[in-house]
């Protein structure tokens, strides 16, 4: 849930006068204290801007991160480490975790969305197919043959799996029927010897 800035602000003040303030509906009141906490010393660390949110995300060097992976191995907590450069303790895991992983190559920023394109790809070739040679047409015209072969084998599979169940199913409900008969005949059994 993102909260907004005079919201966090508020929560802040109330804390520093010794007070919490009212915790959401839907949020455990242990996690809610524990996000006034962490702005609080946010602010105590960066000041109150660090509150607002941000259009863009920080950016961090391969170094940079090195460096804070280097602080948590040497004894800080990560939560320290994430108060000081203003991000979240979930963040320095991540980086911590790809160091583990990937060693230093692991801190490079990666890029973000979709890969190019084959550029060396011609759009003439995606509306022309280009002319198959004779065994070219002959391991065609096979492929085509051993599909419809495993389509007819995975249809007969298919439908023998459902005569299976349908069989497994009965057995079933013969069986707990047998069972239910049993057990009336025992209760039976055990009044007669009550009454005698």
């Amino acid at each position: 849930m993102k909260y907004s800035y005079e919201f966090k602000k508020n929560c802040i003040e109330l804390y520093k006068q010794g007070k919490w303030a009212d915790t959401p509906r839907g949020i455990n009141k242990y996690y809610f204290r524990n996000y006034i906490r962490r702005w609080n010393n946010l602010v105590e660390t960066h000041g109150i801007e660090i509150l607002k949110h941000k259009s863009h995300n920080n950016s961090f060097s391969v170094e940079d991160k090195y460096n804070s992976v280097l602080e948590v191995v040497k004894g800080k907590s990560t939560y320290q480490v994430s108060i000081e450069l203003g991000i979240s303790e979930g963040n320095i895991q991540n980086w911590i975790n790809n160091y583990k992983i990937y060693g230093y190559n692991g801190l490079v920023n990666k890029k973000k969305g979709r890969k190019s394109k084959n550029t060396t790809m011609k759009k003439t070739n995606i509306h022309k197919p280009k002319k198959l040679n004779e065994s070219e047409r002959e391991e065609l015209i096979r492929l085509r043959a051993e599909n419809e072969y495993i389509k007819a084998e995975n249809e007969y599979i298919k439908a023998e799996n459902e005569i299976i169940k349908k069989e497994i199913a009965l057995r079933e409900k013969n069986y707990a029927a047998q069972l239910k008969a049993k057990k009336q005949r025992l209760s039976k059994n055990s009044k007669k010897k009550a009454t005698d």
